[in-house]
C-alpha cells in the first residue's frame, strides 16, 4: 500500500476547469520510480468524488502521449470522470538490452508479469496496474471506489482487455482503440512477450485475450472497440477478428462486442483523438448506472 506522502506531483496544468497532473512514486511491484498522469475534473463541492477511467497506452509510449495528444480532458470534464494514464513500462532498470529494440524492453511491458530473468525483477506491469496503482488511486484521490473502468490503445488495448478478463467484475466497463487482441500471434508484439515470459505456448496463451475470452465466466461484459481501415497493424498484429470470433464462443454468451471499423483511419493519435469521445460516452453510461 502506497501512502500519500510517497507520491510527488511533478506537473499540474488547468484544463477545462479541472487539472491535468503528473505524479511520480516508487513502485514496490516494479522496483523503480514510475510516473502516471491523472486528470481531476472540476468539482462543484469540496468533497465531491468521481468515477475513474484507466487508460493504458501503446508500445513505446509514456504517460505523456495520451495526456498531450488525445484531447480527452474536455470529455473527462464534461462527463466528470477521473482519468489515470500510467507509463507503459518500468524504466532505467539497467537490464541488458532494455533499450536496444523498440518492441522489446522499455515501453514494451505487454502489461504482463514477467517470469524470465532478469526482467522478472521489474516487469510486473499486470500487478502494478491491477493492484498497486489501482489501490494508490483509491487511497489518494477523490474516487468512487466501486466505479472504475478501463480502456487503452494498441498494446494498451491488449492490456485493457487482459486486465478486465482476468479480473471479472473489477472494472465496470472496458473499451479499446485499435487493440492488439491476439498477442501470441502478433509478429510485432510476440518478441517482447517471449522475452518477458518465455516460449511456452500454454503460458503465452494465458496472457492472450483471444484465448482468455473463450473461458470468461464473470458478469456480462460489453466491449467497445474502434479501429481504422488504414491501420498498418490491423491485419497482422491487431487480429481483432480472432478476438471477436472467440468472444462469440464464450460460455453463456457473456461477452458482447460493439465493433466499429472506421474508414480511412490509421493507428496514430489522430485516430484516437477522433473517437475518444465515443469511449467517454460509453464508459459514462456504465459508470453512472
Amino acid at each position: 500500500m502506497v501512502a500519500e506522502s510517497e507520491i510527488k506531483c511533478v506537473s499540474n496544468n488547468k484544463s477545462f476547469g479541472g487539472y491535468q497532473k503528473v505524479y511520480e512514486h516508487f513502485s514496490n511491484a516494479l522496483q523503480c520510480t514510475m510516473k502516471f498522469g491523472i486528470y481531476i475534473p472540476p468539482s462543484e463541492q469540496e468533497d465531491e468524488k468521481f468515477p475513474v477511467l484507466f487508460y493504458l497506452s501503446g508500445l513505446t509510449c509514456t504517460e505523456q502521449n495520451v495526456i498531450t495528444k488525445a484531447g480527452f480532458q474536455k470529455y473527462a470534464a464534461q462527463y466528470k470522470i477521473i482519468v489515470v494514464a500510467p507509463d507503459t513500462s518500468p524504466r532505467n532498470c539497467n537490464i541488458p538490452g532494455e533499450n536496444d529494440t523498440w518492441n522489446i524492453g522499455t515501453g514494451a511491458s505487454m502489461y504482463v508479469n514477467a517470469t524470465q530473468e532478469p526482467w522478472n525483477k521489474h516487469y510486473q506491469m499486470y500487478t502494478y496496474i491491477t493492484e498497486e496503482l489501482f489501490q494508490l488511486i483509491q487511497n489518494n484521490f477523490p474516487v468512487i471506489k466501486d466505479k472504475i473502468s478501463i480502456t487503452g490503445h494498441s498494446m494498451g488495448g491488449h492490456g485493457a482487455l487482459l486486465c478486465s478478463l482476468l479480473n471479472p467484475g473489477k472494472f465496470k466497463s472496458v473499451s479499446a482503440l485499435a487493440p492488439a487482441c491476439n498477442i501470441s500471434n502478433s509478429p510485432t508484439l510476440l518478441p517482447g512477450l517471449k522475452t518477458l515470459i518465455g516460449e511456452d505456448k500454454e503460458i503465452l496463451e494465458k496472457w492472450d485475450p483471444t484465448f482468455l475470452v473463450k473461458y470468461y465466466d464473470g458478469p456480462e461484459m460489453q466491449i467497445l472497440i474502434h479501429v481504422g481501415t488504414d491501420d498498418e497493424f490491423l491485419k497482422e498484429d491487431l487480429l481483432i477478428d480472432n478476438f471477436v470470433k472467440a468472444a462469440n464462443e464464450c460460455k453463456d454468451n457473456k461477452i458482447k462486442i460493439e465493433f466499429h471499423l472506421e474508414e480511412g483511419h490509421g493507428h496514430s493519435y489522430y485516430f484516437v483523438s477522433t473517437f475518444i469521445e465515443e469511449h467517454f460516452k460509453f464508459h459514462s453510461s456504465k459508470l453512472s448506472s
